[in-house]
């Protein structure tokens, strides 16, 4: 899939990789979801399919609050506030810990209600302001978003369809 260059490309890019994956992960038993068996964000650290979910629910619930921010003109705090760039595999444990408690379905629920939240927000906006300016360095709103969701979905999808292979 190329990069999204417009809003209707990323809404399309969004779409299509988070469609593909729920399916993938609506496969994963319950009683193996808290296994961790998959490699975790972090070299060196194993995951669990919830962890996986976690960790994109994570950085979902991110994107919100950074466009959020933006909206009421506030300060984002890119990644997010108290890590920096370097420090992703540390987000990454804070995600898995911050939905440790949360069944499987229930976070499958609000991995699917936080993607509508996203998809209705980008809708919302114009093309210029997702791909009109650099936001962050020298990438646009659009790129961003992108980063952190069409593209850990394609990601997810892969590990989950190998963890399905190996443990479904």
């Amino acid at each position: 899939m190329s990069v999204p260059a417009s809003k209707a490309e990323l809404l399309d890019a969004i779409s299509e990789t988070f469609g593909k994956l729920m399916p993938d992960l609506a496969r994963v038993p319950a009683e193996l979801a808290r296994t961790a068996s998959l490699d975790g964000h972090a070299a060196g650290t194993m995951m669990s399919p919830a962890d996986l979910v976690a960790y994109l629910l994570g950085w979902n619930e991110v994107v919100l609050k950074w466009l959020d921010r933006d909206d009421h003109g506030e300060v984002v705090d890119f990644p997010e506030a108290g890590f920096r760039w370097n420090q992703l595999g540390l987000l990454a444990r804070k995600f898995y810990a911050d939905y440790r408690d949360i069944e499987w379905k229930e976070l499958l629920t609000r991995l699917s209600a936080a993607n509508a939240r996203l998809v209705e927000t980008i809708s919302s906006r114009s093309d210029d302001e997702l791909y009109g300016r650099p936001w962050h360095g020298k990438w646009t709103k659009g790129r961003m978003i992108q980063f952190n969701t069409a593209s850990p979905y394609a990601n997810a999808r892969i590990r989950i369809r190998k963890w399905l292979r190996a443990y479904g």
